[in-house]
């Protein structure tokens, strides 16, 4: 089990991080591209594997394979280089991620500049994957359940000790030390050289800023253009992150609030004020008695929350509180299946590696309890969840290097793009981040709700900006608010 970590450990783990190569002194095999996997039919698209070390530390001892797609650009004379991707999670698989991309809008003059690469990252996927052995009732969901009192949060570290414990004995369990952004950042880098590319362009969503931030970090003189869509902040998916959940909930309710309250066939309140007490009433109900169909208040809350994330979700969510008003059943959405071969846990226990190895979180469950104190007065609707106590209070693995500090060192070609109620990332992470790269990046806001924004929001300052920057390398000259 991991140690509380003094200033001595901290030290000594500075020293080791000082000896972690960038990346490994010997150039990458050439790439063989090939038939993407059977589950990733978008056409266009290749598909390579790429041999890295699972340690930077040791780069000539195990390897891992790392997977990798690329949408070649159609037009030679357009072609920039290359523009490396991440579609968030952590633990999100990015093969496909190019050919959604092109699905969502990405412009053709984008396109044409760049062979645009996917990656399923470390553990994830078509990569060397990873497992916890955990069943869905082991761990349902990636965000903290809500928690009404102390008595639930030592309750919940019953629970996510256990999460932690199968992390620890599963058949992966040796690679789990070696799971983390950093050394994701640097196989980005060894793809980058596998192209045979001097520089690579970036663009990451949601946990892709903080990736993005930290290989731009690393590898300052190997990027191009940075573009970071929703940022989580300087630290990543850290429990500051966690614990501004609540925060971020708090921002973008009012969205859905008018949405239903301008809909008053669902019953849920004709002023946006009595949506928001609709929500207090439904939680406490659920938290005394659950519905026929097993909904608590915890899960209401999550579902809530959950469906926030995008505008396209609101009917939906308006539906389950309807149900759950009126006591019918709630309709049951799908949930996304593993990768084919990978474990059926993989995207949660992914995410758990990296979350739970990129930072040193609390071990005290006293210290839970105060956070789940203050949060649930201060952002009442989830701050109890953003606040809880994860699997990573009780990590089998101390942190491997310290975290990767984002600073203001390189050269300036950072665009940060962000909504003002993003409930997942919420802007004061954007904030900080953008504080910590100084004159390296240039912020842009938009006056929006959800997560994402780049090609996901009806925004054409937004995408214009965006757009000319991955075409031109053109940014405004101050931070602007679209």
């Amino acid at each position: 089990m991991r140690t509380l970590m003094g200033k001595s450990v901290l030290a000594a783990l500075a020293a080791v991080a000082m000896s972690v190569p960038a990346t490994a002194s010997a150039a990458p095999d050439p790439l063989t591209w090939g038939k993407c996997p059977a589950d990733i039919v978008d056409p266009g698209l290749r598909c390579a594997t790429l041999a890295v070390p699972l340690d930077y530390r040791h780069p000539g001892g195990q390897t891992i394979e790392i997977a990798i797609s690329r949408l070649a650009s159609t037009h030679p004379h357009k072609r920039r280089g290359v523009l490396l991707t991440n579609s968030g999670g952590p633990g999100g698989t990015g093969l496909a991620f190019p050919a959604t991309l092109r699905k969502l809008g990405l412009p053709q003059q984008v396109l044409d500049s760049y062979d645009v690469i996917g990656m399923d990252p470390r553990g994830v996927g078509h990569s060397t994957p990873v497992t916890c052995g955990l069943t869905l009732a082991d761990q349902p969901s990636n965000i903290p359940r809500y928690a009404r009192n102390a008595a639930d949060v030592a309750e919940e570290a019953k629970r996510v000790a256990a999460v932690a414990k199968k992390c620890a004995s599963s058949s992966t369990a040796s690679l789990l030390p070696y799971i983390t952004t950093a050394n994701t950042a640097r196989d980005l880098d060894r793809v980058r050289a596998a192209l045979g590319e001097a520089k690579a362009s970036y663009f990451g969503h949601s946990y892709g800023t903080y990736l993005g931030s930290v290989y731009a970090t690393l590898f300052p003189d190997h990027t191009d253009r940075v573009l970071i869509d929703s940022a989580t902040g300087p630290g990543g998916w850290d429990v500051a992150l966690s614990r501004r959940l609540g925060q971020g909930f708090e921002d973008r309710f009012p969205d859905f609030a008018k949405f239903a309250a301008a809909r008053p066939e669902y019953g849920l309140g004709t002023t946006p004020a009595q949506v928001r007490a609709k929500y207090f009433e439904l939680a406490a109900r659920l938290d005394a008695k659950p519905s026929p169909d097993g909904y608590t208040g915890t899960a209401f809350r999550f579902v809530t929350f959950a469906d926030s994330y995008f505008d396209s979700k609101f009917p939906q969510l308006a539906e389950t509180w309807r149900a759950l008003d009126t006591g019918n059943p709630v309709a049951q959405s799908t949930s996304d299946a593993a990768p084919a071969g990978a474990p059926t846990d993989n995207y949660i226990a992914s995410q758990l590696h990296v979350i739970c190895n990129d930072s040193d979180w609390p071990q005290d469950v006293r210290t839970y309890q105060r956070h789940v104190t203050i949060d649930r007065f201060r952002y009442p609707m989830f701050g109890g969840a953003g606040a809880n106590i994860t699997p990573c209070a009780f990590w089998p693995s101390d942190p491997v290097e310290p975290p990767v500090k984002i600073t203001d060192r390189g050269p300036s070609n950072v665009l940060i793009v962000q909504n003002l109620c993003d409930p997942a990332t919420p802007l004061a992470g954007a904030r900080k981040l953008r504080q910590s790269l100084g004159q390296r990046a240039r912020m842009v806001t938009a006056d929006h709700g959800g997560h994402l924004a780049y090609l996901f929001i009806d925004n054409k300052c937004v995408h214009d900006i965006a757009t000319t920057f991955l075409v031109t390398g053109q940014r405004p000259q101050l931070d602007s608010a679209c």
